[in-house]
């Protein structure tokens, strides 16, 4: 079993959410019509030298870019690294 290291100064480590199972009218939506996840949990920050206080933390809920970051595999999980320019929204 690998441990998760520590991203890249600028890096975010993402654990992508699970896209939505039905909509709002109770249709179930099949595997290969759902979207992209483009919200997910923090689990690692790469810190940079200068940086005094970060507006992100680690378990934070974000909202990024659907198309931001590389997707990765780490232990059979699925994860995203991307910028943390591409974090659009800390979601409260």
């Amino acid at each position: 079993m690998a441990t998760i290291g520590k991203p890249m100064p600028g890096k975010v480590l993402i654990e992508p959410l699970s896209a939505e199972e039905k909509t709002a009218g109770g249709i179930i939506i099949p595997d290969s019509a759902k979207e992209k996840p483009s919200k997910g949990k923090i689990i690692a920050i790469g810190k940079e030298d200068n940086e005094e206080k970060s507006e992100l933390a680690t378990g934070d809920t974000v909202l990024y870019g659907k198309y931001a970051g590389t997707e990765l595999q780490i232990d059979d999980k699925d994860y995203l690294i991307l910028n943390k320019e591409d974090i659009l929204l800390v979601v409260k």
